[in-house]
């Protein structure tokens, strides 16, 4: 039985004979295959754990602090993640080396499908332009430009619409909870909240169009556009959209004339091949060792510029997108979701009392705020005919205005 241990460290395996395991049995393997000491070792299947930064904090995660429970009793089986949290340091083992190409040694099947493998620029993208909603792209650049600085990474969903010749149009951006350091980005992704997420889109004729991260001041020294473990990021988003148009956009500081910093947005595609390599396996997707991050690792050889390789420079997998902007039809001033501080039911009293002056869909016309309703609500019947409503500018329903009022004022 296979079991995915995440850590710090990034997503790792430990192999255990017995599908019967306690959860001692469990600690053990973790110590002899990934080198962790079991009194070292704080286990959870509470993704949280990973943003515990005390001790203390660390004590509230029990639920596999007895080594004689048993794992199948907290529904840990083949394939399941485990959250892992451990004191002190330990060092990663690295990768096997493969020599590439096949010169002194027998074509393989593999060996004929990489020679068709050839990696080459993908000159246009399947997107015309991608326009942002200046308010939704606002709000994200201002909290990681005056909040985060910069130090850390932040990640959002965006979603819009796509119109027959291929223009994308952002009209507001949902922020998963995550967490983000100075180097990478982890995405807590939250199923019940994504349905609700979708759920409004899907009221207000929109979907989910693409991916938008920020990188760190200090990778503004780095030399490449996209990191390799950000490259995986971003075309793992992209296959689970199934959307040929789908948009990926970067945003970051830059050093303007003056020496001043100005926040400047990217947008790409990734190419085609980008996308097939990733559906078929052939990404290297757990980055070890020492490996330049503006270089993508295969498992296999493919052809880049006539040479058989198994490392790849992003920039092969990237295609330029046109950047517009427009005003959409939302406004972003309510308190937007899984940032440092939770939202309280008096952040929405405050934005009706604000806003009282306005019809009451406008005074809803904001999509972290009609998240937030959403939780009150079916996600499949009054969801949509909420949101349907907004999208129309139509009158809002007597029941639904009574319960928005009330839930404020709880």
């Amino acid at each position: 039985m296979m079991i995915r241990i995440r850590s710090r460290d990034g997503l790792e395996r430990v192999s255990i004979d017995d599908q019967q395991a306690t959860v001692g049995q469990l600690r053990s393997a973790i110590e002899s295959q990934l080198r962790v000491p079991t009194h070292s070792q704080t286990l959870s299947t509470n993704q949280n754990l990973l943003l515990a930064k005390t001790l203390d904090d660390l004590t509230r995660f029990t639920d596999m602090l007895d080594p004689n429970t048993w794992i199948s009793a907290l529904n840990i089986r083949h394939g399941s993640i485990v959250y892992l949290a451990y004191e002190g340091e330990r060092k990663v083992a690295g990768p096997v080396f493969n020599p590439a190409g096949s010169f002194g040694r027998k074509m393989t099947v593999d060996d004929m499908i990489a020679k068709q493998m050839r990696v080459t620029r993908q000159e246009n993208p399947h997107c015309e332009l991608v326009s942002f909603d200046r308010d939704a792209a606002n709000a994200f650049q201002n909290y990681v430009n005056e909040t985060l600085v910069f130090a850390v990474k932040r990640a959002g969903l965006m979603y819009g619409t796509v119109s027959p010749e291929g223009k994308v149009e952002v009209d507001f951006i949902y922020e998963p909870p995550q967490q983000g350091t100075e180097e990478n980005l982890m995405l807590f992704r939250d199923p019940e909240e994504e349905k609700l997420v979708e759920a409004i889109a899907l009221g207000l004729g929109m979907k989910r169009v693409g991916f938008i991260f920020t990188q760190t001041v200090s990778q503004d020294k780095k030399d490449y556009t996209m990191s390799n473990a950000e490259i995986l990021q971003a075309v793992e988003l992209h296959t689970e959209s199934d959307l040929k148009e789908w948009v990926t956009a970067v945003v970051k500081l830059e050093v303007n004339e003056d020496g001043g910093a100005d926040v400047h947005f990217e947008a790409f595609q990734m190419s085609d091949m980008c996308v097939r390599l990733f559906k078929e396996g052939w990404f290297e997707k757990e980055i070890q060792g020492e490996i330049d991050p503006k270089l993508s690792r295969m498992t296999k050889d493919v052809v880049v510029a006539g040479k058989d390789t198994r490392e790849v420079d992003n920039d092969f997998f990237l295609v330029v997108v046109k950047i517009f902007d427009h005003q959409g039809p939302l406004s972003s001033t309510f308190p937007i979701e899984n940032r440092n501080v939770p939202i309280s039911m008096q952040a929405l009293k405050s934005h009706l009392d604000r806003t009282k002056s306005l019809p009451f869909v406008k005074r809803i016309s904001d999509f972290h705020l009609l998240l937030l309703i959403a939780r009150f609500l079916d996600v499949n019947a009054d969801v949509p005919v909420l949101a349907a409503c907004v999208q129309a500018q139509a009158t809002i329903p007597e029941g639904f205005q009574l319960l928005i009022e009330s839930i404020a004022s709880a």
